[in-house]
């Protein structure tokens, strides 16, 4: 035995277990805090997770279509206020681009 780590035999067996209560109560709780019990109830019913997950999927690639069409319309629209600035070199490869994105959307 090492003299780094000794072991105190002092200590009643009515310490003992009150330490191993509380750390048992520590576990407890972080284990509750964690929701492990309604994760392993969703493990547990296959189908339940499937449809989780599946709305999830839903909600992510709805959320990502209306975000990625709102920065574009943005982009959109900023380049056309580019174009107005009539500035040289710039202004026309703007207006090419939008021509080109308008023409693809049928809007021109």
């Amino acid at each position: 035995m090492d003299n780094k780590h000794p072991v105190n035999t002092t200590k009643t067996a009515k310490d003992q277990t009150e330490f191993v209560a509380k750390q048992l109560e520590r576990l407890v709780n972080r284990l509750e805090a964690m929701r492990i019990a309604a994760y392993m109830e969703m493990l547990e019913r296959p189908a339940k997770l499937i449809f989780t997950n599946f709305v999830a999927g839903i909600a992510r690639g709805l959320g990502i279509a209306i975000g990625a069409s709102l920065v574009f319309a943005l982009l959109l629209a900023f380049l056309k206020q580019l174009i107005m600035l009539n500035i040289p070199g710039i202004g026309g490869f703007i207006a090419d681009i939008l021509r080109f994105v308008e023409t693809k959307n049928g809007t021109f």
